[in-house]
């Protein structure tokens, strides 16, 4: 999360954290400059703009921050992300926290200060789950991520459930048109 860390991993690496923060539409909550950032452009062609208040980079900060201590480390990382992404190495996990005192205001400096433009964070989260970029999540992939976050494993009746109830066109597969609508879906909740 330094700001020079700008490669493929570090941004999915980001959206995952942010999770249901980085849908492709505007947040309507408090808008106020002080509270409310315009974090990138979503590069689906749709135009919006993603806003992040200050409450949801405190909840990503919080996601991360495993030990409840106020300051990341590259460690704390490894712990949420080694889940989505296995092969990271401790080398990456140190340059996306490379400040000693990486603190929320940290965080919300970085971004606020950001020049990130042309991305889409959904998309890149999506990317998570199509390593094969079929444009549909590998199933295989969901069930290891699942397993690898302490969900145990996944059944194929637990998967056809869960691809059930997020494939919205009815095709049997999670497009990513699928897993916006289910991340949209989850925000009004």
């Amino acid at each position: 999360m330094s700001s020079s860390a700008t490669g493929s991993k570090p941004a999915a690496a980001t959206t995952t954290a942010t999770g249901g923060a980085g849908a492709s539409s505007s947040r309507k909550r408090d808008a106020s400059p002080s509270n409310s950032k315009t974090v990138g452009t979503s590069s689906g062609g749709d135009g919006h703009q993603v806003r992040m208040t200050r409450e949801e980079v405190e909840q990503a900060f919080a996601f991360f921050d495993v030990n409840n201590s106020g300051v990341l480390r590259p460690r704390d990382l490894k712990a949420r992300l080694s889940a989505f992404y296995p092969s990271m190495t401790n080398k990456e996990y140190r340059f996306l926290i490379s400040e000693p005192n990486f603190t929320v205001d940290t965080l919300w400096n970085l971004l606020e200060n950001s020049t990130i433009t042309n991305f889409d964070p959904v998309q890149e989260a999506f990317r998570v789950y199509d390593p094969s970029k079929t444009g549909f999540i590998d199933t295989a992939e969901l069930q290891q991520i699942m397993g690898r976050m302490g969900y145990g494993e996944m059944t194929s009746d637990d998967m056809e459930v869960l691809i059930n109830t997020a494939d919205v066109d009815g095709d049997g597969k999670i497009s990513l048109d699928d897993f916006r609508a289910m991340l949209n879906f989850n925000k009004g909740a």
